[in-house]
């Protein structure tokens, strides 16, 4: 299994620079094609329905404070540490969602269950900072109903 930050560097790598809230939507879209492409997570870290859609808090730590990351900025992760059907999985989502803007994006997660879910179920108001956690199994029924 790939480190959340492994996975970051190998989407910026493919990528090229990017918005930092970019980089949070397309890990989460790679973790969530990983439970219904591979049936199993991509990485071992937290996803948490923020107000501007999911962010991974160990991914969050690394790019605080920066609107803009690159694969030579970004030194934590490494690239290579997926395996080849890791990679493969990531590149399908960026096939789908790598032209995206970072706004659309977040808007698209703010159109979908499992953070329109979280936040409901915690109560957290429209803008409301959060912590409450986008649980796996959510993530994979949603996405999997899509594949259908």
């Amino acid at each position: 299994m790939a480190h959340v930050l492994d996975v970051a560097k190998y989407i910026l790598a493919r990528q090229g620079e990017m918005t930092a809230m970019k980089l949070q939507k397309l890990v989460y879209y790679a973790q969530a094609w990983s439970l219904v492409w591979d049936e199993r997570p991509l990485f071992n870290s937290r996803i948490e329905a923020w107000a501007n859609g999911p962010v991974t808090p160990d991914l969050y730590g690394y790019h605080r404070g920066q609107f803009v990351v690159s694969y030579p900025t970004f030194t934590p992760g490494n690239a290579d540490a997926l395996a080849p059907d890791e990679k493969a999985t990531v590149d399908g989502v960026l096939s789908f969602y790598g032209d995206k803007s970072a706004q659309w994006l977040s808007d698209l997660t703010h159109m979908e269950t499992p953070w329109q879910r979280t936040r409901a179920e915690a109560g957290i108001p429209d803008g409301a900072a959060s912590s409450a956690e986008i649980e796996l199994g959510a993530m994979h029924e949603y996405y999997s109903g899509l594949r259908k």
